[in-house]
């Protein structure tokens, strides 16, 4: 069953309105609702925190569906029993964007909040790992190259994988399908790292489709284990396994950095400067989605976005900092403040 987190702590002021005005959905509730990825999730209740001693408004409510579920309940329709803020870390598709449509769902704000970085860790007590090339396809992809055609994966060492990694077994711990940061280790991490071997590189380029379906296969044999939503159970189980390996965000690195440490990936360590900078490989960016319906009935609302985007809060030395979100140049954070000042819209993905 999937792990679901919930800010839930007392009511902090009673001059919260009720949420009934809008269009669609029954019933009727307190507060702002943010549901979403589990790597935003910290980030978020930070703010509900800060928001709520602030202002004469409920603590928000903040739940940890992942990036997919959260879109999902987002898209669901207007009103009360949907959340009014997405929390993602990844981009929102053109299939959930037409989901939104169909449900009534339009004028939706896109915020990018800061960037994160996907990490492969272990315990401290453990081995060094230094990834690079196809590494990560060779050692968690179901099927790899061999013979005239694919085979099973045979590797079960890291060792077997590429001499001079560490001999102990692959098992590595991450997020499940539903998760935004499973999407960006697909994408970030094993895409790359199919591409380069060679033999996958001429496949992407003949057949996309087939390309895609063998290096975003992870493996299924006990090897790759989908860990649930919980980002922090992940960083547990590793101090209690040795050897093994957890994907999952860089703000988790830091809050563990006592019990657990990245490998480096092609020679780059994720920190702040190589995530900011896009020199660490599996950067990524967080967003926050806003239902612009839900302005100016949703109590607070537009006053809980610009706490968001506050210096205090998502500037360079802020307290998201402290919680391991990477800040945007202060550039792009005044992009993004703008954005919701005039409630412009999202334009459709691409993909």
């Amino acid at each position: 069953m999937k792990s679901v987190r919930r800010l839930t702590l007392p009511v902090l002021a009673l001059g919260a309105l009720v949420l009934s005005a809008c269009d669609g959905g029954g019933g009727s509730r307190e507060g702002i609702w943010a549901a979403g990825s589990s790597t935003v999730f910290p980030f978020t209740t930070r703010v509900a925190e800060n928001f709520s001693r602030a202002n004469d408004f409920a603590l928000p409510r903040v739940e940890s569906l992942g990036t997919g579920g959260g879109i999902k309940a987002f898209c669901a329709g207007v009103g009360p029993a949907t959340p009014d803020i997405a929390n993602a870390s990844r981009r929102m598709k053109a299939s959930e964007f037409d989901e939104c449509a169909k449900n009534g769902v339009t004028g939706i704000i896109e915020i990018k909040i800061g960037y994160d970085g996907l990490v492969i860790a272990t315990a401290r007590s453990g081995a060094d790992f230094h990834f690079e090339g196809p590494d990560f396809f060779l050692g968690l992809a179901k099927e790899i190259p061999g013979g005239s055609g694919f085979v099973a994966n045979p590797n079960t060492t890291w060792a077997q994988v590429r001499p001079g990694l560490p001999d102990v077994r692959i098992l590595t711990y991450g997020p499940p399908p539903t998760s935004g940061t499973r999407d960006s280790w697909l994408e970030l991490g094993m895409t790359p790292s199919a591409e380069a071997v060679p033999s996958m590189a001429a496949l992407s380029e003949s057949d996309e489709d087939a390309f895609e379906g063998r290096a975003h296969t992870l493996r299924e044999d006990g090897l790759w284990v989908d860990s649930g939503e919980n980002d922090n159970a992940i960083v547990q189980t590793l101090t209690r396994t040795p050897g093994s390996l957890g994907v999952f965000g860089y703000s988790f690195l830091e809050q563990n950095s006592d019990s657990v440490k990245a490998a480096s990936v092609n020679g780059v360590y994720p920190n702040f400067e190589t995530i900011a900078s896009g020199d660490y490989p599996i950067s990524r960016s967080m967003y926050v989605y806003v239902k612009s319906a839900h302005i100016g009935v949703t109590p607070g609302l537009d006053l809980f976005m610009t706490e968001f985007l506050s210096d205090a809060a998502s500037g360079r030395g802020g307290y998201l900092q402290d919680r391991g979100l990477v800040p945007l140049p202060a550039a792009e954070l005044e992009a993004q403040r703008q954005a919701v000042r005039a409630r412009t819209p999202m334009t459709r993905p691409e993909k």
